[in-house]
């Protein structure tokens, strides 16, 4: 039950049903404990590995030790999702769960549902029967996008409302206003639901693009062993995206583009991918605390999301705007060791997968948010700089890193229980104001920094480059050939 010491957002009159009890999970069941009222007999924890299966007990729910798959998933979590009255929610945190079908499921239960990521079953991210296409998360969100469009409204279901995806598209919004006011626009503040009129604030501010641009600078007691893979938040998770084809949202700004970039056929055509793996593609972005860095151009549901939400069409059905999105990820320096040691060894995946717990880290923050470049004061990083040091104080079984994903969870949540009847939404479909004013108090300092820096800024000279002078923003200046 909710803790007095917190605000309780509402009551959840069904079961809870959490799946998966790795980093995310074992951050987020004391957050819903603090800040919803339920009932303790209806709350079960679902997970193959029983390692944590002590936190969920001694607080007196279930715990089932098994693997949700796509044989099982019906048998398994029908009758525990509809147990007793009430409308129950279904938190799905876990990898190798198709999400799809989990949310079809759900809503013909009428039970809330959320995720943070667009999952399939297993074996999916390493099927060399598929096409690079077929592996993209362009394509992953396509079959959630069909389903909303076969089947509108109904119950509330969330996709992908981690911290990114998800967080940052409230981010994105509060930078636009933010830059709009900065700059003395005269506009009036779209509403919540009103994705046009986004779009258009968003040209109108004169955005050609943006990174979601993040630097864990969070860093361990001892060294990494060889031959392992640290991280600080699932492992399976970022090797999974590291390994799926580059990805991200096609700004109308971009005169080129790589050799190898392709195109998808169906769809709103808003993305495009590289053939070449996300953990191994890097670019130049800027973050508050070092300042210009190399990121990880690795693949995320949000840098399609964004791209295809801020997407202004004329009257001739003719796209007239869109920005460039996408993931620029500075991990913390063990996952970067790792992620190196893996492409190292042509791709051959660590046999020890760790993720770094709040103990085994000393010190550093997880800078996380969106760098909004190319308008009038020429780029603007608005975001979180949550410290491990006030995760620890604040919130138990989780690095920064962790806290920036389960208090989005917790958000969305708070967000699908006051409207029930939402169909199946993305981050940008939601209330940015509502949802960060739930988030916020576990998001350390949330500032916004702007910055002269562009991609063309201090480059050494000394060998010759294939660079766009006149257009600093372009892309063929932020990848690192």
């Amino acid at each position: 039950m909710a803790n007095d010491q917190y605000q309780v957002y509402g009551e959840i009159t069904g079961p809870i049903v959490m799946i998966g009890f790795g980093s995310i999970g074992r951050g987020t069941l004391p957050l819903i404990e603090r800040h919803f009222n339920f009932d303790k007999s209806r709350v079960v924890v679902i997970d193959p590995n029983d390692g944590n299966r002590a936190i969920v007990e001694e607080r007196g729910f279930r715990f089932i030790q098994e693997a949700v798959t796509r044989k099982n998933y019906e048998s398994l979590l029908t009758p525990l999702l509809t147990e007793g009255e009430g409308r129950g929610f279904c938190v799905n945190l876990s990898v190798d769960t198709g999400s799809l079908d989990l949310i079809r499921m759900c809503r013909e239960l009428g039970v809330l549902y959320i995720d943070t990521v667009v999952e399939p079953w297993l074996g999916f991210y390493f099927d060399d029967s598929l096409t690079n296409a077929d592996r993209t998360n362009y394509a992953l969100r396509e079959t959630v996008r069909k389903e909303k469009r076969k089947n509108p409204g109904g119950t509330t279901a969330v996709s992908c409302c981690g911290a990114n995806p998800g967080m940052v598209s409230w981010f994105v919004k509060q930078a636009l206003v933010d830059i709009a006011n900065d700059t003395g626009l005269k506009y009036e503040e779209p509403a919540a639901d009103d994705r046009e009129g986004w779009a258009k604030l968003m040209k109108k501010v004169g955005v050609k693009g943006i990174h979601i641009a993040e630097r864990d600078t969070q860093r361990t007691r001892d060294p990494k062993p060889m031959n392992v893979f640290w991280n600080t938040w699932s492992v399976e998770g970022f090797i999974s995206e590291g390994m799926q084809p580059s990805e991200l949202g096609w700004g109308t700004h971009e005169k080129w583009r790589p050799k190898n970039a392709k195109d998808h056929k169906k769809g709103p055509k808003c993305a495009i991918y590289l053939e070449q793996p996300g953990g191994n593609t890097r670019v130049r972005t800027w973050c508050p605390t070092p300042g210009a860095q190399y990121g990880f151009l690795v693949t995320h549901n949000e840098s399609i999301s964004i791209a295809d939400y801020f997407t202004v069409v004329d009257k001739h059905d003719e796209v007239s705007y869109r920005p460039t999105v996408h993931y620029a990820y500075h991990p913390c320096n063990d996952a970067v060791l790792s992620m190196h040691e893996l492409f190292g060894a042509a791709g051959h995946i660590q046999p020890v997968h760790h993720v770094l717990d709040e103990d085994e880290l000393v010190d550093g923050i997880d800078e996380l948010g969106v760098l909004l470049f190319g308008h009038e004061k020429n780029a603007y990083w608005y975001g979180s700089q949550l410290s491990l040091e006030e995760t620890r104080r604040i919130a138990p079984y989780q690095n920064a890193t962790g806290l920036q994903v389960t208090s989005a969870v917790l958000a969305g949540m708070v967000w699908a229980l006051e409207n029930p009847q939402a169909g199946i939404v993305e981050a940008d479909e939601m209330d940015y104001k509502r949802c960060l004013d739930v988030q916020r108090q576990y998001l350390g300092p949330v500032k916004g920094y702007y910055t002269d820096w562009t991609p063309l800024k201090d480059r050494p000279g000394l060998f010759p480059e294939d660079l766009d002078e006149k257009d600093p923003w372009q892309f063929r200046n932020i990848l690192v050939h």
